[in-house]
Order: structure tokens, then C-alpha cells, then sequence
């Protein structure tokens, strides 16, 4: 499903990762950790064709993504799901509006997706404020929204970047389960980036670490639990 082959990108005589590589098979869960600066966010941008690799290449579903042309690329940012901290939800529209949004952008508005949009809301229990705004919301709550707009657009990979990152514990937890069970029900990949090391110690799941841009540890689920510094 997401294979990185060497992969490099430098800026200037710096490089923010370097001689990267991993394979992650359809339908799983890895953490990608690391401290600040370690790397996380640029591999994120790389599989969303926001940036290219300097070299090797960061294949999805068996094609190097950097041969896509312009045209496109719209295309396959739609097989994705992005979480990001900062939530990224309108403010002047409701949290049904939001979740819609990514129906209407593929030009779905049947009966047939309208069921999908309440199913989603359901299932991370926010049918009941879907007619709110997102400042009316709690952080928990926002996240568990843009996690609704996100499984309406049946990914086929969601990349999560510090999703839990202003969360409480238990709230991140929650969180995460959620993300967990689009894995179970729709075998999803999910690859998130976290510091939150209660959640990577909590969980027995692949974790890829990140050390001055190079991979330095990759451990499947089960193997030991993974501790980092932030």
C-alpha cells in the first residue's frame, strides 16, 4: 500500500529525511514518533504530494506518486484522509455542513451518501450536534467531527498528523480508538504522526521512530513498547 524506497528530501545542504525506507501493508495501524524537527511532517507531506522527494521514491499502491501528473493529483488526494491538529473545519459552517463538504467535493450528493454522512456522525457519536458550529464545540469534539468528514470520504489511507496534540488524555484515547476501528471495519492504513508517548506506550502497534531524519527503529505490533523523548 505505502512503500518508501531510499527516500531523501534535502533542503539546501540540510536534510530533512534521508535514505528513508519501509513498506506498510494495507490495513494497518503504525505510529510514526519522533521530537520535533525528527522528520515526521515532512514524510506526511510526501504522501500527500504537497512536496517530492529529492530521491527515491514513495510509491502508493505500487506507482511513484512523483510521476503523477498535475491533472492528477486531485484524484489521489481523494483516496486519502488527513487529520491534522489544527482540525482545519469551516467556522461558518455546521458540523454536518463540514462533513458534507467532502461529499459535495466529489460531486456525491444522492440519498445513498446523505445515509453515509449520518453514519459517520453516528458512529463517532456526534449526530446529535451535527447542527453546530465548530466553536460551539469542544477540541475533542471538533477532532471527532473532522474524523466524520474524513471516513465519508472512504480513504483508502488516512494520515493523521498530532491529531491528539491539544487533547486530554483520555480524550486522545478516544480519539485513536475511533481511527483504530476504520482499520477493523474498512481494513483503512493509517499512519499517525505522534508525540504523545501514553498513546504509542498504551497501544501495541507499529511504530516507526524517527531520529535526525533517518529511521531508527521500526518495530511491528506486539514486538516491545516503544518510550521516546519529545
Amino acid at each position: 500500500m505505502i512503500k518508501f524506497e531510499n527516500v531523501s528530501k534535502k533542503y539546501g545542504s540540510n536534510f530533512a529525511i534521508e535514505d528513508v525506507s519501509f513498506e506498510i501493508p494495507e490495513g494497518e495501524f503504525v505510529f510514526l514518533t519522533g521530537h520535533s524537527g525528527a522528520g515526521k511532517t515532512t514524510l506526511i507531506r510526501l504522501l500527500l504530494r504537497d512536496i517530492n522527494p529529492s530521491c527515491g521514491q514513495v510509491l502508493i499502491e505500487g506507482r511513484d506518486i512523483k510521476t503523477l501528473k498535475s491533472r492528477e493529483i486531485p484524484a489521489y488526494r481523494r483516496k486519502l484522509g488527513v487529520i491534522f491538529q489544527d482540525f482545519k473545519l469551516l467556522l461558518d459552517r455546521t458540523v454536518y455542513e463540514n462533513v458534507k463538504l467532502a461529499t459535495e467535493i466529489d460531486g456525491r450528493t444522492t440519498s445513498e451518501e446523505e445515509e453515509k454522512i449520518k453514519k459517520a456522525l453516528e458512529g463517532v457519536d456526534m449526530l446529535e450536534k451535527s447542527n453546530l458550529f465548530p466553536r460551539q464545540l469542544s477540541g475533542g469534539e471538533v477532532q471527532r467531527a473532522v474524523i466524520a468528514r474524513v471516513l465519508v470520504q472512504e480513504p483508502k489511507i488516512i494520515l493523521a498528523d498530532e491529531p491528539t496534540g491539544n487533547l486530554d488524555p483520555v480524550t486522545a484515547r478516544q480519539i485513536v480508538g475511533l481511527l483504530e476501528d476504520a482499520v477493523k471495519e474498512d481494513k483503512t492504513t493509517v499512519l499517525m504522526a505522534t508525540h504523545n508517548a501514553d498513546i504509542v506506550d498504551h497501544l501495541k502497534h507499529r511504530v516507526i521512530h524517527l531520529e535526525s531524519g533517518k529511521v531508527a527503529s521500526d518495530d511491528s505490533k506486539g514486538k516491545y513498547i516503544t518510550r521516546f523523548k519529545t
